[in-house]
């Protein structure tokens, strides 16, 4: 079964990252695209080569309608997704969720309830789980204990924004704009390590500037969290500079490092405290797509949950009040 996706957005990364990935996925395809620009959405699936013998939308509905369609993936801006999700649920498409899932509790929870009501799966699309050195990295710290019992992670991501234009920025259609945009994955990193072994995190505390810009939204963000068990994890994320991506793990019996290797190429590098942690660059992207439609098509969870996605999104709100 190749599962005929919709493409609901077409900004930077649904362009430049997931129509990509969607195109050289071995179990799924390109059915549609859904833009605010009717022409649009037509040129971006004649590009990617979508499946529909009418692939280009301006309406939601009408491209939900498709009985060929079986799923979508949503790559809007931040608020827009629980309308559109829920929507897809009630049509009887399957949901792929671009982070974060929402803006607020109430609808992390609606979409939940409304794709479980409608039986169908839902995924947030957390593509750095699926880096080959992390995935490695993570399995060796839970099955083998490479570094012992976890005591505390931190991640920092950055980028400079040249100004404050980009939506994430304001409070139309965005709530958080570093968080959103990079903190979410950092978040996304420490829960899916430190989680397994150290229970639920039970503590938020926060420092958070908006004071270069002077708009809505994060510009530089401190978050520190704490665990059931008492160890902690910190993140960092900052739309003021530029900076390698960094992430550290520190266990009883070693560390973990790496450097760009949380980001969106599947590169960078990383070392344990036995020496280099070598890995193979893969396109994750690609994978957590080919993960979802096996999951859809084995009734089964995707690797990266809606339950996921609404803990995040709940840590998002604690931190920023």
């Amino acid at each position: 079964m190749t599962l005929k996706m919709a493409m609901i957005g077409t900004g930077r990364i649904a362009e430049g990252k997931l129509l990509p990935a969607l195109r050289d996925a071995e179990s799924a395809e390109l059915w549609s695209v859904l833009s605010r620009d009717k022409s649009r959405a037509e040129a971006v699936a004649r590009e990617f080569a979508a499946g529909a013998s009418n692939p280009g939308h301006d309406d939601l509905n009408t491209l939900l309608a498709d009985p060929d369609l079986d799923a979508v993936i949503i790559a809007t801006p931040d608020k827009l997704h629980a309308e559109q999700a829920i929507a897809a649920a009630k049509a009887g498409k399957h949901v792929l969720c671009e982070k974060p899932m929402t803006t607020s509790n109430e609808d992390a929870e609606s979409i939940i309830q409304a794709c479980k009501d409608a039986g169908v799966t839902l995924g947030v699309a957390y593509h750095i789980r699926w880096h080959d050195g992390l995935r490695r990295l993570h399995s060796a710290v839970h099955n083998d204990k490479v570094i012992g019992d976890l005591r505390h992670m931190r991640v920092q991501w950055s980028f400079q924004a040249p100004d404050d234009g980009n939506w994430r920025a304001g409070s139309d259609v965005g709530k958080w704009w570093g968080l959103a945009g990079v903190g979410t994955h950092c978040l996304d990193q420490i829960l899916w390590f430190m989680e397994p072994t150290c229970g639920d995190v039970v503590e938020v505390e926060s420092l958070i500037s908006k004071d270069f810009f002077k708009g809505p939204n994060d510009e530089t963000a401190m978050v520190s969290l704490k665990f059931a068990n008492g160890m902690t994890a910190e993140l960092t994320t900052s739309v003021l500079f530029q900076a390698p991506t960094q992430f550290e793990l520190y266990g009883s019996k070693g560390w973990a490092r790496g450097e760009d290797a949380v980001g969106t190429t599947g590169a960078g590098r990383m070392w344990t405290s036995a020496g280099e942690w070598p890995f193979e660059v893969v396109d994750g992207y690609r994978l957590e797509i080919e993960d979802f439609a096996a999951a859809v098509r084995n009734g089964r969870e995707p690797e990266a949950t809606g339950e996921m996605g609404a803990k995040n999104v709940q840590i998002l709100l604690k931190a920023t009040g």
